[in-house]
């Protein structure tokens, strides 16, 4: 008993560790905010060709968004989220950014064969191309309000001034010593914009002063991945390696906070509202970021502190949030794209109004598809089948080989001679059994040219004396001498054949009569063994 006392005295047995409150486990009001962000039941999760490389919302509504992956742009529908339309015939290169007008109508985005886009959304037709960039082209923006300009960043290290009306470059805006990746535009002015590097540099551009060159430059300490403007104006938001920075352009480009709570790469960062019409956290903008540990953070940059955080299956490369809080888009690195709807109330709608500007937008009912429409049958291969649905698979298209389509063109010897070339002795023998058939087989040895007759000699002496073949063989190879006997004779090469093949039948013989004596030796030793 003692000892039994100073074994549990020496090895504490520890019970496993519950909760033991329930407020540990208990949602707070914003992260019950963010989980609302579901996929509808009615839309499955997209899955487009590659790589997500951005994800971004038309500022006008239905707030339309459109995604770049490969050398496609495809825009969704912000009212059902299904695909509205794709836009890749313009594209020779992968997409990397696209960027909407102010007024939706536009969208401007660019490769990497260096070349800017500008194409009508109805029409899906280019009407500018801008070419200037002489390395792919990483970051397209348009300002908040003007519509006659935009810039761009790429792997030159060039971020240039373009305006769209003339086709033409206006600046070249150096200051960078490694590839351009990202950049966003001022919400208070359309002449500033920001501009990240893998120098890990950001720059603050103001084309009203390049005199001196860039107005503000801050150290962010690791390739910048990714550089949003907050909504005052104020602050910069900046994602490198495995840290977003706030940065306060007011105060001189100092650094306010440090968000490390990534284990991997920082891809993306963008700003969401939270869209409640009370509360505390009612009216208030967030910092979302994505990176390639799957998770996605939230991030309220007033309390400098992570209020939310979700985990997805794969790596995450763009991500997205609608102007009216009301869709979350999040593209991975294997191409699926995490739709989150959340369903506004009313009352919610219309406290946006009064505080957003935004005017809710119905839902539109949408029609349950049935056999008797014709769009039913148009669904694609990756409509998933329901309860009722029979599902009818194509037959895989059997490839007929060469001597069947001569046979079914009745060209027996043509047939015959390319079974031999293919030097597959079982279908040489099926197609031979086949001329028996139709009693042609004869006639095909008696029109053989010398060259043919010596492919068919040597492949009767390969293959004569093998056991499943002989029997067929034997008897063809005895009809073969004695039809074509005089051309056999004239011929060097052909008696060399008859020689190969007497010698290889010989050989088979005395291995048979050997396997007879041993035959003969193991019998009556195994009829012994029996009786015993």
């Amino acid at each position: 008993m003692a000892e039994n006392q100073s074994i549990a005295r020496t090895f504490p047995v520890k019970p496993k560790l519950k909760p033991t409150s329930s407020n540990s486990t208990t949602p707070t009001p914003e992260s019950k905010y963010w989980r609302s962000f579901k996929n509808p039941k009615d839309i499955q999760t997209q899955t487009l060709v590659s790589s997500i490389s951005s994800v971004t919302f038309s500022p006008t509504s239905p707030h339309d968004f459109a995604a770049t992956h490969s050398a496609t742009v495809s825009i969704f529908s912000g009212q059902t989220l299904e695909l509205k339309t794709t836009i890749s015939s313009a594209f020779r290169d992968t997409v990397t950014s696209a960027s909407f007008r102010s007024d939706g109508r536009l969208i401007a985005a660019g490769d990497l064969s260096g070349v800017v886009q500008v194409l009508d959304l109805k029409s899906r037709v280019p009407l500018r191309r801008l070419r200037g960039h002489t390395r792919p082209v990483r970051v397209v923006r348009y300002p908040r309000g003007d519509k006659l300009h935009l810039f761009s960043g790429g792997d030159d290290a060039i971020v240039k001034y373009w305006d769209i009306t003339t086709e033409s470059k206006i600046y070249d805006l150096l200051g960078h010593k490694d590839y351009v990746r990202c950049g966003d535009a001022s919400p208070v002015s359309d002449d500033m914009f920001v501009s990240g590097s893998y120098d890990h540099t950001v720059k603050v551009w103001d084309v009203r002063v390049l005199n001196s060159g860039y107005v503000m430059e801050f150290d962010h300490g690791k390739p910048v991945e990714d550089v949003v403007y907050l909504p005052a104006g104020g602050l910069v938001a900046t994602a490198g390696g495995n840290s977003v920075k706030i940065w306060d352009i007011l105060g001189g480009g100092k650094l306010l906070y440090t968000m490390e709570s990534h284990n991997k790469t920082v891809t993306s960062i963008c700003v969401g509202k939270i869209g409640k019409e009370s509360g505390e956290e009612a009216q208030q903008y967030r910092i979302l970021s994505v990176a390639l540990d799957g998770y996605m953070k939230v991030f309220d940059y007033a309390k400098f502190k992570i209020t939310h955080s979700m985990r997805f299956p794969n790596p995450l490369i763009s991500v997205g949030f609608s102007p009216d809080c009301s869709t979350r888009v999040i593209g991975a690195s294997n191409g699926t794209l995490y739709i989150g709807r959340r369903k506004v109330k009313d009352s919610e709608s219309t406290e946006l109004v009064d505080f957003c500007g935004f005017h809710p937008v119905e839902e539109p009912q949408r029609r349950v598809l049935r056999p008797s429409y014709f769009r039913y049958f148009q669904r694609g291969q990756n409509e998933k089948p329901s309860e009722w649905d029979y599902l009818i698979k194509k037959p895989k298209k059997i490839k007929v080989a060469e001597h069947d389509k001569l046979l079914k063109k009745f060209m027996h010897k043509e047939a015959l001679l390319a079974a031999l070339n293919r030097k597959n002795p079982e279908n040489v023998v099926a197609v031979m059994e086949e001329l028996v058939a139709r009693k042609k087989l004869l006639r095909c040895v008696s029109n053989l040219e010398t060259e043919e007759l010596g492919l068919l000699l040597r492949f009767l002496q390969r293959y004569s004396t093998m056991p499943r073949f002989s029997r067929f063989l034997m008897g063809l190879t005895k009809k073969v001498v004695e039809m074509r006997a005089e051309d056999i004779k004239s011929s060097d090469e052909l008696r060399g054949h008859i020689r190969n093949l007497k010698r290889d039948v010989e050989e088979e013989i005395r291995v048979q009569q050997t396997l007879q004596q041993i035959q003969g030796i193991v019998s009556p030793l195994l009829k012994i063994a029996a009786r015993r």
